[in-house]
Order: C-alpha cells, then sequence, then structure tokens
C-alpha cells in the first residue's frame, strides 16, 4: 500500500474519533494537530470518556481550529459517573464547541469493568441526556452487541442519532445498527490482516453511513502497527478503506466528511 503523499494536496478528511485529551498527548498536543493538518485531516472529533478527558477535550475545541468537542463516560468510568457528573455533562451540551454524547455504551470484555447493572444505569442516563438535547451520541460496543442494539432501541435513538465506533462486528450486526439509524465508524482494525469480519462490514454498510475514524493514541492502522496511533494516520485507514471498496482516497474522504457534517454538524 502506497503512504499518501501530503504535497498531493488530497481532499479533505475528518477524524470522527481521537482521544488527543489523553495523557500520551498532552505534552504537545498542538504538534499533533499540525501533522494532522500537513495531510489535510483538518477536522476531528476530540471525544471524551470521564470528567476530566471531557474538560480537556472542551478546552482544545476552543484553542484549536476544526476541532469539536463530544463529553460522556465511557463504560470502564461508568463508576465513576453520578447526579453531579450529569448535570455537569448537560451544563456541557450548552457549549457550542459540543457536538455530540460519548463515548458511552457496555464493555463486557474486561473483568475489572463495572458490572452491566451499573453500565446499563449509566449508558441509559446518557441516552436520556442525548435525545433531550437531541445530540448524537458515540457508541462504544465490546463483547455487548446485542444489550447495546436494545438500549439504543429502548431509547429511540432514531430520534437523535449516532454512530458505533471503532466497529467490530461483521455485516448482520452493520444491518441492524444501520437499520437503527446509527452511523458506522471504522478505525484501524480495518487494515488489520486477520478483521475478516470487518472488512465485509465496510463492504456492507451503504456510502451514507460510513465513517472513519482512529480511536488514537489506540489501533494504529497498517502500516503503522506497533506505533502510538494519531490523527495524521486516519490517511492510512481512508487508503486502505477506499482500495477495499474499489474507490479513491479522495471519494471515500470526500464521502465520510460529509457524512460527518451531517451527522455532528448540520443539525
Amino acid at each position: 500500500m502506497a503512504i499518501y503523499d501530503p504535497s498531493k494536496r488530497p481532499t479533505d478528511a475528518y477524524d470522527t474519533h481521537t482521544h488527543l485529551n489523553e495523557d500520551e498527548f498532552m505534552e504537545d498536543v498542538p504538534a499533533y494537530w499540525a501533522r494532522a493538518r500537513e495531510y489535510r485531516i483538518m477536522e476531528m472529533n476530540v471525544v471524551g470518556y470521564n470528567h476530566l478527558g471531557n474538560a480537556r477535550a472542551i478546552e482544545m475545541a476552543h484553542e484549536l481550529e476544526g476541532i469539536h468537542a463530544i463529553v460522556g463516560f465511557q463504560p470502564e468510568d461508568a463508576k465513576e459517573f453520578n447526579d453531579a457528573e450529569l448535570a455537569i455533562l448537560k451544563d456541557q451540551t450548552n457549549d457550542d464547541k459540543v457536538v455530540g454524547l460519548g463515548e458511552m455504551g457496555l464493555d463486557y470484555y474486561w473483568d475489572e469493568n463495572p458490572t452491566p447493572e451499573v453500565q446499563k444505569a449509566v449508558f441509559g442516563a446518557q441516552l436520556d441526556l442525548a435525545r433531550e438535547k437531541n445530540l448524537p451520541v458515540t457508541v462504544h460496543s465490546r463483547d455487548a452487541f446485542d444489550d447495546v442494539y436494545s438500549m439504543l432501541q429502548e431509547h429511540h435513538v432514531e430520534e437523535f442519532g449516532g454512530v458505533m465506533h471503532s466497529f467490530s462486528g461483521g455485516p448482520e450486526e452493520v444491518k441492524r445498527f444501520v437499520d437503527l439509524g446509527m452511523y458506522i465508524g471504522f478505525s484501524g482494525m480495518v487494515t488489520f490482516k486477520k478483521s475478516d469480519d470487518i472488512k465485509a462490514a465496510l463492504k456492507a454498510v451503504p456510502l451514507d453511513r460510513i465513517l472513519v475514524e482512529t480511536d488514537a493514541p489506540f489501533l494504529a492502522p497498517t502500516p503503522m502497527r506497533g506505533k502510538m496511533n494519531e490523527p495524521m494516520f486516519t490517511h492510512f485507514t481512508l487508503e486502505n478503506m477506499a482500495e477495499q471498496l474499489d474507490m479513491t482516497y479522495n471519494e471515500l474522504a470526500d464521502i465520510t466528511t460529509q457524512n460527518a457534517h451531517r451527522l455532528w454538524l448540520e443539525r
């Protein structure tokens, strides 16, 4: 796979899920932001996951052009969620740099995570807030597709929309979530050699529902596996996805950017 040459000025792209608010980036966030823009990754969602991550996301969105903030509590940090944090989240949604709620959801993979009951309560509270505020949700699901689907259905996600972030399912799961009105976000996992289900899922998603993300600093795409992921690597994932879909990089970059604008910015 050829590495995209930034001097060719490819179409602008949008990293819909990155964690520049993680400690790994905090010493020089502007440098990572600038490198992304060299590769025409001109917009990105910095996604929160707990109290600190949310505050950092909002601060970055106010300081750097093209950054949008998403705020929420991920399953791992559900134990920190309470009525006071819900009130803070509700207030943060009034900030014009906040475009969505998340990441939120269910994760049954790690034994040390809060119990499913705790995770569901926190997920449900955030879904209720999203419906109240008419904000799209960024949903984390690991070993929990059935329960995530049921909760999205019960909370009428079709009324406010969202994305299944870093999608790890196959074509059957794609259909279920697209039928709920969800977008499907693909991370570097779609480039991995053994990700056959995810590759099949990519080909099953309607073009108007595909999004691209890094989930940086995690899941660096081929050919950067083993390195710390960062937003500029969006172009590697996009190029690989375009090859799988028999499209050009610019075609898919344009489509995924339009989709991102529709979901988060044109409401």
